[in-house]
């Protein structure tokens, strides 16, 4: 068997381009553009490139974009009262603070001081709850793209079972969540869990989001499952440079599962779209539009 690869890419640019078909008919029937604003602290170079794709895509779908970049002295405070501004911004539907913030910064206290209407990351400790509950949440950008990925090859999970390997707040436990919404079976394991290869070996779709390169190897793979790979690592190759790697080994994987996302170009491309569908969502809770 030779695994189909899911492209990213290709799904992404199809969200977008229904992002765009939404947003111009927000413009015509209520007569306003939804926004997004982007908080950039600092100059890390990773961030700096992911705020640029941002900007981008964000003007390209018809939204407002704004971007604040701040000098990475910018104190705590000051901080708290750009996103204080923002929050009471009518125009600002969305907002999001890149991270990682300089290290005299708490971000916990950036995150949570976020209107939860606005909070398009999904970070918010009360869309957190909302989601746990099945409440209408705007959900972390990440698993929602997973989610979206699984489906483009399987329209209906309904009853399959489903392993995460990985259980951190922003990818592992919203995974786990939307699966639990998708009527699967969801198993959320982790690098310690006994007999991780006999747990991975049950599911018929496994989502890895543990962070450790090529950890999941081919044989933990049930023949036929979706395997999508959340992690993004670089790795040395022989002449001194690096290459990106999952948390799956690649080759040997394809050649049991039925479907698969690669490292680069599968998860990775959905977190910005999926990003722009969560601020869409936003303004039209913020305007009563939505049930």
């Amino acid at each position: 068997m030779t695994a189909k690869i899911i492209d990213g890419k290709a799904v992404a640019a199809q969200v977008r381009a229904d992002i765009a078909v939404r947003v111009a008919e927000i413009k015509s029937k209520y007569g306003f553009q939804p926004g997004l604003a982007v908080v950039l602290v600092g100059e890390d170079p990773a961030s700096q490139v992911y705020v640029r794709n941002k900007g981008k895509q964000t003007a390209e779908v018809g939204m407002k974009s704004i971007e604040h970049k701040l000098p990475v002295e910018t104190s705590e405070a000051d901080l708290l009262a750009l996103v204080d501004k923002l929050n009471n911004d009518d125009t600002i539907n969305g907002i999001l603070v890149q991270l990682p913030l300089p290290d005299h910064v708490n971000a916990e206290k950036v995150l949570n001081t976020i209107d939860p209407m606005k909070d398009v990351d999904g970070f918010h400790p009360m869309n957190v709850g909302r989601l746990w509950i099945g409440e209408r949440a705007l959900v972390p950008c990440t698993p929602t793209g997973s989610i979206i990925l699984a489906k483009s090859v399987q329209e209906n999970l309904s009853g399959m079972e489903a392993v995460i390997i990985g259980r951190s707040n922003i990818v592992g436990k919203p995974v786990a969540q939307l699966l639990l919404r998708e009527n699967c079976t969801v198993t959320l394991a982790h690098s310690r869990t006994k007999d991780l290869p006999g747990v991975v070996r049950r599911a018929d779709i496994v989502v890895a989001a543990v962070g450790i390169p090529e950890f999941v190897k081919g044989d933990w793979i049930k023949p036929g499952a979706i395997v999508i790979d959340v992690g993004i690592n670089r790795i040395p190759k022989d002449d001194g440079k690096s290459r990106l790697v999952g948390d799956v080994a690649y080759e040997e994987a394809a050649k049991v599962a039925s479907a698969i996302t690669p490292v680069p170009g599968g998860v990775g491309p959905m977190t910005i779209a999926c990003l722009l569908r969560n601020t869409v969502e936003a303004a039209l809770m913020q305007k009563g539009l939505v049930a």
